[in-house]
């Protein structure tokens, strides 16, 4: 059996209510019997639950909710002030054309009862829509909260992750090794393996205290790990840059192409007798930042959809953008992997 949605469980239960208070207050202190009290209650009731049902829908369509605070109060306003007058209009027209009307009423004109039926009902509207944008407003402010720990959360896993990897013995005794056979062989590049070492743990702790970094601070990183990465592959890993300039001030999630470029060392190259080759990508799409990571290889189950680093990054990317941004892997060109995200660029 379907469920009867929250929205419809306060329009019932609202509008029993309003029905309920007028027949207490019609048996209370009512001064003569009105005839048609039932019949026009029943109209108005009716009436007044289309009205509400219209207005939220139309709320709904333009988007209103979506707004800042200060255009959300006016909307309210002028929305109620609109769907008030339809709704005095209809009513007081039916009750004139059903003859309804009390004998008091007879001696205003048809605008003039409009009028007074616009008042009544603008107040009892803006009651409803109050009722109606608050609840809302609560919602998305507890949902936006809501999203903000669960990205933390994510951030914060996925620099303990990222961490983890980076201290990994086994990925330390390699980047020792090399750096220890070229100590007396090349001493100026051990020393730069070193910094290039360090700056790759550097960043990796530094990952949990931002949200977003320049694309340029995290391709430098990229460059690092991938130099340090290139001692212990030498000729069989080649890499390769075509990055638009423009891109390099946009702001991107931090160790989200580090990751992007891990995996494709990890389940690309290294997997590769003879090595390979990996492309990094960065330009604007019509209104959009694309980044797109390509190695040697092919998309398998070792390398699916469950991967850390590739639901750690559409989680991610789903927290901060929404549906604006997305990821997507796949084979291409018959022996290459291309991992792809596009993201939002509000200027460019």
């Amino acid at each position: 059996m379907k469920k009867i949605s929250a929205y419809w469980l306060c329009q019932i239960g609202g509008w029993s209510t309003y029905v309920l208070l007028w027949i207490f207050f019609y048996y209370t202190i009512r001064t003569k019997p009105s005839p048609f009290f039932f019949p026009m209650l029943s109209f108005d009731t009716i009436t007044g639950l289309g009205t509400t049902h219209l207005m939220r829908i139309f709320i709904k369509r333009s988007k209103i909710l979506d707004q800042d605070i200060r255009k959300q109060i006016i909307a309210i306003f002028s929305t109620t002030l609109f769907f008030s007058f339809i709704y005095a209009l209809v009513i007081i027209w039916v009750n004139q054309l059903m003859q309804w009307e009390a004998d008091q009423m007879t001696q205003y004109t048809f605008w003039n009862k409009v009028v007074r039926a616009w008042y009544g009902y603008f107040l009892f509207l803006l009651i409803w829509n109050f009722i109606y944008f608050t609840y809302h407003y609560v919602e998305k402010t507890r949902k936006e909260k809501l999203d903000k720990i669960r990205l933390e959360s994510l951030v914060k896993e996925l620099e303990l992750k990222t961490i983890k990897s980076h201290i990994n013995p086994h990925f330390i005794f390699n980047a020792l090794n090399s750096i220890r056979a070229l100590v007396d062989e090349n001493p100026e590049r051990a020393r730069t393996a070193i910094t290039e070492l360090s700056n790759i743990l550097r960043s990796s702790m530094q990952a949990e205290k931002i949200e977003m970094a320049p694309l340029e601070r995290e391709l430098n990183i990229v460059k690092d790990y991938l130099e340090l990465e290139h001692i212990r592959f030498e000729d069989r890993l080649m890499v390769e840059y075509d990055i638009d300039e423009d891109t390099l001030d946009q702001e991107i999630p931090p160790m989200m192409l580090q990751t992007l470029v891990e995996n494709a060392i990890k389940h690309g190259i290294s997997k590769q007798i003879s090595g390979g080759k990996i492309k990094i990508v960065s330009d604007f799409i019509k209104d959009h930042l694309e980044l797109t990571v390509q190695n040697t290889g092919a998309l398998s189950a070792a390398r699916s959809p469950e991967g850390f680093g590739i639901v750690s990054t559409q989680n991610r990317l789903k927290l901060l953008y929404g549906d604006k941004a997305s990821f997507d892997i796949k084979n291409v060109n018959g022996n290459m992997v291309e991992a792809k995200v596009i993201l939002p660029v509000a200027n460019i």
